[in-house]
């Protein structure tokens, strides 16, 4: 080949590829033109083939079932709360806009992308602008948690419920004001949403009083399947604190219902935090719920005594008698036409605390200043402290053993049986769950509390038979004599002497050996047993007080137990503590005489002058006197004197605290 023709080709050869790589840029820049999507995947890239308005796409899922890949049309995505969103944003693994295959392609984890867009606002401080997304994090929290989190049966690797199976994934807004059409028109859709898994549930629920009045009757504030089962903490419904959720969640809506049933023992457990006692469910039902004149309804008369079977089934619980069915777990004390026994026996018990109350705490606040009045004017006689006797100073016997024994029984288990019945009556409080919890529970208190009980009505018992039989076999007692406990005209005189001594209109009566205001105390009791006693065994023993009588009695039983006790208690510690403890002449307590059996010869001859001027008449006075109780003695007795003061005064602030807190 001649040299002149190869360098002809080499120079058309240089040409021709400089011309090539000249026009590069050129043919580069129409590729781009042509296949934007492909570079850029923005939302308009992925509808072109995954709007619904496209071809039919399926891929088989974990399950071996075919699942549509198609979204949804891009106005309803422009109305969800991802809508300013990319779609590679969730979808991060797909990185071009070919096939894409399912081995490089995972679904979304909804959880991981917001709390990640969590960390980051924490980050940068920006936390207080984004309180829905806060919002959200909490109910993954919650999610992780709750009963939808949990393996599922058939699939183990899967949840039994994930997000996107109640969230839309690209449509999903749930309106964030609740007061708004569009929170109520997402309610209506809930029970729908809800039963594509739980379909027996949502029949049952459409034909109830609740789905009627949500989807027939479009109430938005009728209850839906999140109203009792929560949105995302949705838990196992055989758990304790499901059955307290349930309790709240209706009482949301019923508030007179739930007050009314919070004063039966069956609410006051439930407040306490105890799932023993039957809640709103377990009377009316669940999904299923009927008004009470359905003849199908759970609480229909023809059907309630099944109802309480369910629980009071002969098993656990004796079982339930015909006078369950005529009780009211939702009776109150105002409405007299619908509850006449309970409105007649709240305005006793209320007629009797005023009375009680303003009648004896006006006696102890006369006599506080009475007494005050004369010590200032050294007119009365200080009250002597056994350390300041010297020691040839006689005491009188004033109290037997069994006296001091009995008194001390009676003081340990009547603290015990306040307690443990406030607890209940007032289980509102802060206090009284803290009280049923190191007790063991609701049934460890009820189980102190009739122990409790039981021991003061055997005391009582053996302390009414021995002083029947003292009694009787003495010849010479006279039952309205100066010793006997009876009341007569005499002490009605005192009482009256009392009160214009207390207004300096006439000197102080002169007691013997009971005063008034003692026999009311020794009377109480009787009419403690009796009156608490007896409303309490009704409600010990149902089945067989249902047996016999209607099931009224246990909503008056209730009332009368519960407002008694609340006498009982408040009376000790204020009206019995003052005469014995706290007025002038007796401080500073304690007094010691209830457990020593002494009392100083002439503190004796001050509060008892009758007494002192029959004994000295007779010549008897003699066979009374003792020594001093030894330095032990007393001092055991101080320690405890203070101890039972200071526990009564702490059961009394834990019932003012009841009592000041209201009724549920």
């Amino acid at each position: 080949m001649h040299t002149s023709q190869f360098a002809k080709w080499v120079t058309a050869a240089v040409f021709c590829l400089s011309g090539a790589l000249t026009a590069l840029p050129a043919m580069a820049a129409d590729i781009e033109k042509n296949v934007p999507a492909a570079q850029k995947l923005d939302n308009a890239t992925c509808q072109t083939c995954h709007d619904v308005k496209k071809s039919k796409i399926e891929m088989s899922g974990p399950d071996g079932k075919k699942h549509s890949l198609h979204a949804i049309g891009s106005d309803k995505y422009g109305k969800s709360v991802h809508a300013k969103m990319e779609c590679v944003a969730c979808h991060t693994d797909i990185v071009d806009s070919g096939p894409h295959q399912r081995s490089t392609v995972k679904a979304p984890d909804c959880a991981q992308c917001h709390e990640a867009l969590w960390d980051e606002a924490k980050k940068a401080g920006t936390v207080g602008d984004k309180p829905r997304l806060e919002t959200v994090v909490k109910n993954i929290e919650a999610y992780r948690k709750s009963f939808h989190a949990l393996p599922d049966k058939d699939q183990p690797t899967q949840a039994k419920a994930t997000c996107t199976q109640c969230h839309d994934t690209h449509s999903f807004n749930v309106p964030a004001d609740k007061k708004s059409p569009q929170y109520a028109a997402w309610r209506k859709e809930v029970p729908a949403l809800c039963g594509t898994c739980h379909d027996e549930q949502l029949e049952t629920f459409t034909s109830s009083v609740h789905g009627k009045e949500l989807l027939d009757k479009s109430n938005a504030k009728a209850p839906s399947c999140i109203s009792c089962h929560t949105t995302h903490e949705i838990t196992n419904t055989s758990l304790v604190s499901f059955k307290l959720l349930i309790t709240d969640a209706c009482g949301n809506c019923h508030k007179d219902r739930l007050a009314s049933y919070s004063d039966t023992y069956h609410g006051q457990v439930t407040s306490l935090g105890y799932g023993e006692t039957a809640k709103c469910f377990n009377c009316h039902g669940s999904h299923g719920i009927l008004p009470a004149s359905d003849p199908k309804s759970k609480v229909h008369p023809d059907n309630r005594l099944k109802t309480c079977q369910e629980c009071h089934d002969g098993k656990k619980r004796a079982l339930a008698t015909a006078g369950f069915v005529s009780f009211a777990p939702h009776a109150n004390s105002h409405d007299f036409a619908k509850y006449p026994q309970m409105w007649i026996a709240t305005k006793f018990m209320v007629a009797l605390l005023i009375g009680v109350f303003a009648f004896f705490w006006l006696h102890s606040g006369l006599w506080y200043f009475r007494e005050l009045k004369h010590r200032k004017e050294r007119e009365a006689f200080p009250h002597i402290h056994v350390g300041d006797l010297p020691p040839d100073e006689k005491y009188f016997r004033r109290f037997a053993t069994g006296w001091r024994i009995a008194h001390l029984a009676f003081a340990l288990i009547t603290m015990t049986l306040v307690l443990t019945g406030t607890a209940a009556l007032f289980s509102h409080t802060t206090w009284a769950p803290v009280v049923a919890r190191a007790l063991g529970g609701a049934q460890g208190l009820a189980l102190i509390h009739r122990v409790a009980a039981a021991l003061f009505v055997g005391i009582f018992v053996i302390h009414f038979i021995y002083m029947m039989q003292n009694l009787l076999r003495d010849k010479s007692f006279r039952w309205f004599g100066p010793d006997s406990l009876v009341p007569n005209w005499k002490d009605a005189s005192d009482m009256v002497g009392m009160f214009k001594w207390f207004l300096d209109k006439g000197p102080k009566p002169r007691f013997d050996r009971w005063t008034y205001y003692e026999k009311f105390d020794y009377w109480a009791v009787f009419w403690g047993v009796a009156i608490i006693g007896g409303s309490g065994l009704m409600l010990a023993i149902p089945n067989i007080t249902a047996t016999y009588l209607p099931g009224w009695v246990f909503n008056v039983a209730t009332v009368i137990h519960g407002e008694e006790a609340f006498l009982a208690a408040v009376f000790l510690f204020t009206v019995h503590f003052f005469n014995n403890h706290f007025r002038p002449d007796k401080l500073p307590p304690p007094d010691i005489v209830m457990f020593t059996g002494l009392q100083p010869l002439e503190e004796f001859r001050r509060e008892h002058p009758a007494q002192y001027k029959r004994l000295v008449d007779s010549g008897e006075l003699e066979k009374y006197l003792e020594d001093a109780p030894s330095a032990p003695m007393t001092l055991g007795s101080k320690i405890l004197g203070l101890t039972l003061l200071a526990i009564g005064l702490t059961l009394l602030v834990l019932v003012t605290i009841g009592f000041l807190g209201g009724s549920h």
